[in-house]
């Protein structure tokens, strides 16, 4: 077994994917699972790939899908039609609307998305981003300092409106 040491540049990386290629090239050729087990490089191709995989993690992270991304995807990956949507939405309108991004998810869609198409609900339920330039108004910000300084990076000039909210506020998307 080799000596395993953390990834900490390309160079590591590219050494290690290269290590992890012969590994498992080596260990899909065995003829059972106990020859598996048993041989002797195993547990350094499962440390290796966990090292990788923790690389690849903290250096080339992947944003999570939109709510309409993950529900076009699922559809794709389980040969589903729009109409297929209409017993777990409710409508034709609703589905179309939907899709065409032209409605946001409520909590009832989301919940029956997560129950009958096995969305990740974490997904489902994304925090819509603020961007700069909207009708958002900054200058309110000075009353509100801890808000004032979390919207300080926010970029809000493609918020969109969503209507009217809660005791008449506006909704922002």
């Amino acid at each position: 077994m080799a000596v395993i040491r953390p990834i900490r540049s390309e160079q590591d990386y590219e050494a290690a994917l290269a290590r992890l290629s012969e590994l498992m090239d080596t260990l899909t050729a065995l003829p059972s699972q106990t020859a598996y087990m048993n041989h002797p490089d195993k547990d350094e191709y499962e440390v290796l790939g966990d090292l990788i995989e923790a690389y690849e993690n903290r250096h080339y992270p992947i944003d999570d899908p939109s709510p309409l991304e993950a529900i076009e995807f699922r559809m794709e990956q389980q040969g589903l039609t729009p109409r297929d949507l209409i017993p777990v939405l409710g409508s034709r309108a609703t589905v179309s609307q939907l899709l065409a991004g032209e409605r946001e998810l409520t909590m009832p869609m989301a919940r029956a998305l997560h129950e009958h198409l096995d969305i990740p609900a974490e997904v489902l339920l994304q925090r819509p981003v603020i961007s700069s330039g909207s009708a958002f108004d900054k200058s309110n910000l000075e009353r509100f300092p801890v808000l004032d300084e979390a919207m300080s990076s926010v970029d809000t000039r493609n918020a969109k409106p969503l209507g009217i909210g809660h005791r008449g506020t506006s909704e922002w998307r």
